[in-house]
């Protein structure tokens, strides 16, 4: 076994214990990899991190054995690393805040694979400043094409366009896509669910044969389900730039709208090994400015009469 890595990012000193074992046995993809790709890519996933309480999915065994989801931080943690204690159903929960390179290296040698980050920031939890609609192909025998988790956000994009609200898209890097909308953070995340699940309701009615909000599997009859569950206090999505417990280490990336034309788009299109890649160009610059709910809701009332 080797001797701890020493990784210095910005003001600390970070070390990467074990950092020859193997995450991904079967790509060959070490600790010391992961920490590497989450300090390359530092400048452009922290935007997206800070301020935000996460939750941690931690592989310290690698993919092929069980992980776990993480809420509270370790206590081991160093003072240096934020923290926000918030509130749950009969306590509360302290979770990481990750303010800089230091505590990306920091998660990558716990065996932190994917953070998943709150839609709200920790200032003011339950207002979010972002909506997300999750969009996963529908179980099909044989399996759908990734096409019509396409032409889902392609919909998605021109409905939020007639409403008034800029969207960006992302591959998960697990099996689908997200439309993401960013919000002023006036509207609570009960009025924010409602708002979502409307809208997934006037693009179900739209499109009946291919598009459904119905939970329950066996009532899809194949058809793509508007997910909108994420939009709710303490419920959390994969953060951009963040990498899967998957074979292949794929990676949620931020796409431009004329990304969905490409046929050979899919989830885990863009991995570890991208990192370069990924950094060359950000399709989310300029970030859209957020917007206020209320007028898109008029809007949407209208269109749902």
């Amino acid at each position: 076994m080797s001797a701890a890595q020493k990784v210095r990012a910005g003001r600390h000193t970070v070390e990467v214990s074990r950092p020859e074992k193997a995450l991904f046995p079967d790509d060959g993809i070490t600790k010391a990899d992961l920490a590497a790709y989450f300090r390359t890519v530092a400048r452009r996933m922290l935007p997206h991190l800070r301020g935000r309480p996460l939750m941690l999915e931690r592989h310290p065994d690698g993919i092929d054995h069980a992980g776990f989801m993480q809420k509270e931080i370790p206590e081991h943690f160093p003072d240096w690393v934020h923290r926000a204690e918030l509130p749950k159903e009969g306590g509360t929960v302290t979770y990481v805040i990750c303010e800089d390179t230091a505590t990306l290296v920091l998660l990558a040698d716990q065996g932190c694979i994917t953070p998943h980050r709150f839609l709200s920031r920790a200032d003011r939890p339950d207002h979010p400043d972002r909506l997300v609609f999750d969009l996963d192909p529908p179980d099909l025998d044989p399996p759908d094409e990734f096409g019509r988790v396409r032409e889902a956000a392609r919909w998605f994009h021109e409905l939020l366009d007639e409403l008034g609200l800029p969207s960006q898209l992302m591959t998960t890097g697990s099996r689908g896509l997200h439309v993401v909308v960013p919000l002023d953070r006036r509207a609570p995340f009960d009025d924010v669910r409602a708002f979502a699940a409307d809208a997934a309701a006037v693009l179900a009615d739209r499109h009946p044969d291919r598009l459904t909000t119905e939970v329950r599997k066996k009532a899809r009859q194949g058809r793509l389900y508007l997910d909108i569950q994420r939009n709710a206090y303490g419920q959390t999505a994969v953060a951009p730039y963040a990498v899967r417990a998957r074979p292949g280490a794929p990676v949620a990336a931020p796409l431009a709208w004329g990304d969905l034309e490409d046929p050979a788009l899919d989830a885990r299109r863009w991995t570890l090994a991208d990192a370069d890649v990924l950094l060359k160009e950000n399709p989310w610059s300029p970030a859209p400015r957020p917007r206020s709910l209320n007028a898109a809701a008029d809007r949407l009332r209208r269109a749902r009469r």
